[in-house]
């Protein structure tokens, strides 16, 4: 079951006025069925009302005059597939009030019946899935109402009931189109693959289902073959805003955002010729993608008043990310708090998103939520949930296979710091990871917490993002890593940076002691793995400097210590005089 978006009006077909004829001078006025024919909703609502409003004026006796409701009913129509639903189910009630609804017996009444399974289905589109389900019972036993049913228990995660409904689907096209776009929505891109190229194997005429297999394919990140389909179809349809929109999408995977947003110079040239007000650069799915192409840029303020259409959930999800990039974690939080992920990636923003919750600094987090108790439990819990929800992507059997869900079932292993495990799965995606700062990050991190010195090292000096190497867990496995791999005096010099960083020199008080503490629990890491291996001369330093910034005695046991560690190395020829 579909519904197309709002269609751009066409423009009405014109006779020269020349002035030879009285009629001739008039605009001619297309018929009802050539509104319809040229899928022009806004033109026949318009004639359609004008009918209802002065039924006196109505001289096509071929179309809608045969009865009042007939009207109605091309009424609803147009307005349910010119995207208004919610206008449609006002006229269809109108329809079921004016028949005494549901009058048994009578012929008409039944005919009318129907009515409650259209009603449903603007019901369905309205995001009101108990509703629909209580007015398609209503309704009599058609492949319409299975279909409603089928779509409904999909969004309300009932699978007792979306198998149940599933059996009762035929083989026609519609039942079949519909099993296709709950695979799809499901994530089951290969299912769906499969019945649309069945179809198209029925019948090669059907030439927008390339479109749905093109989907399908960028889903599956096979862009070439994508792009391969939708021209195509655009070679028949080049003003189609779906199958362009996806000609830039796959050419924004495959080359940048500035040679996908060219593709969208299309649509403004097809439109060119459309009356005042059918601005495509005012389509919804223009706009998000237009900021998606631009990097980000004006995302707030162009995203924000799409998160109410329920066709763009990509608009809430991108949101999401945009604020994770500029570290509102909060803000991303609660966008995503009340929605309950239905597909692997909404599963894994989902589990970032408690994530980097989890991880917040105590201070910060209690900040945030206004609470001053309780900080280090609530953390606790989102840590717990991130875990579910990398664990049910990377254990899904459709995504195990993947980059995405081994990369999940990895960030799973991480937070359980099960270093082992989660290595088995960094390893498996390591190929195709070499220019992910993330995997580098995760991949040096717990190759260290393994004893796996070296390769920690190496992946660690592979990250290039500053978001993480200015962060002081980075600093602390690095100088770790340097300290293990014989390199301390370059532990030491990693303090020297931290210590003659911008934060150290700023007049924010707050900001001079989080500085100032982080400089001094690095110290401490250096000092103490020297200490460990060895390097007595770079733990000397460190444990004067930590006695020098700490004003305390706490740490001359292990000044005096290293002292005596470098006096016997320069007894014993290890260290130069």
């Amino acid at each position: 079951m579909m519904m197309s978006g709002r269609s751009r009006a066409a423009p009405g077909s014109r006779v020269p006025a020349d002035g030879t004829s009285h009629d001739s001078s008039k605009t001619e006025i297309p018929s009802l069925q050539e509104f319809f024919r040229r899928r022009d909703y806004v033109g026949a609502t318009t004639l359609l009302t004008h009918r209802v409003s002065y039924p006196e004026t109505n001289d096509d006796t071929t179309e809608t005059s045969e009865h009042p409701h007939t009207t109605l009913e091309w009424l609803a129509y147009a307005h349910f597939h010119g995207g208004d639903p919610g206008k449609a189910l006002l006229v269809y009630r109108q329809l079921l009030d004016a028949d005494g609804g549901d009058t048994d017996g009578d012929t008409v009444h039944e005919n009318k019946a129907v009515l409650h399974t259209f009603a449903a289905a603007c019901l369905f589109y309205l995001g009101r899935y108990d509703d629909a389900v209580a007015e398609a019972a209503k309704g009599p036993d058609t492949k319409l109402k299975t279909r409603i049913l089928f779509h409904c228990a999909h969004k309300k995660g009932d699978e007792q009931l979306l198998t149940m409904h599933h059996e009762n689907l035929s083989d026609s096209l519609e039942d079949q189109l519909s099993l296709a776009a709950v695979h799809y929505a499901r994530g089951h891109y290969q299912e769906a693959v499969d019945i649309y190229k069945r179809l198209l194997l029925e019948d090669a005429n059907r030439h927008a289902l390339n479109v749905y297999v093109a989907l399908c394919y960028h889903k599956l990140e096979y862009f070439d073959v994508s792009l391969e389909l939708l021209d195509l179809y655009l070679s028949s349809a080049p003003d189609s805003i779906a199958a362009v929109n996806l000609k830039a999408c796959n050419v924004f995977k495959l080359r940048d955002g500035r040679d996908a947003e060219k593709e969208l110079t299309v649509l403004g040239a097809s439109a060119s010729d459309e009356p005042p007000g059918d601005d495509v650069s005012e389509n919804d799915l223009v706009k998000h993608n237009r900021v998606v192409f631009r990097g980000g840029e004006d995302a707030k303020r162009a995203w924000t008043p799409l998160l109410g259409n329920p066709t763009l959930p990509e608009a809430r999800l991108n949101l999401c990310v945009f604020h994770l990039n500029n570290g509102d974690a909060f803000d991303a939080f609660q966008l995503l708090k009340d929605c309950e992920p239905a597909t692997p990636h909404e599963y894994i923003l989902k589990g970032v998103t408690h994530a980097v919750m989890g991880q917040m600094d105590a201070t910060e987090f209690a900040e945030k939520n206004g609470k001053k108790n309780n900080s280090t439990t609530d953390q606790q819990e989102h840590l717990k949930r991130a875990q579910q929800c990398f664990q049910i992507v990377g254990a899904s059997a459709n995504e195990c296979d993947t980059i995405p869900g081994r990369q999940s079932m990895a960030s799973c292993f991480l937070l359980l710091e099960q270093h082992d495990d989660a290595l088995v799965y960094l390893k498996s995606v390591s190929e195709f990871s070499k220019q992910d700062d993330d995997f580098h990050w995760n991949h040096g991190m717990a190759s260290s917490a393994v004893g796996d010195w070296k390769t920690g090292l190496d992946e660690l000096r592979a990250v290039r993002d500053g978001k993480y190497t200015n962060e002081l867990p980075f600093k602390v496995w690095l100088a770790k890593c340097l300290v293990r791999n014989g390199k301390a005096p370059e532990a030491w010099t990693l303090c020297e940076e931290t210590a003659g960083g911008g934060d150290l020199e700023t007049e924010d008080e707050a900001s001079l002691d989080g500085a100032q503490n982080d400089l001094l629990y690095l110290l401490q890491v250096v000092a103490d793995e020297c200490y460990l291996v060895g390097e007595f001369y770079v733990a000397m330093r460190a444990f004067d400097e930590l006695e020098r910034l700490s004003d305390s005695d706490a740490f001359w046991v292990g000044k005096r210590g290293a002292a005596v560690g470098v006096f016997a190395n320069v007894v014993a020829g290890e260290e130069p005089r």
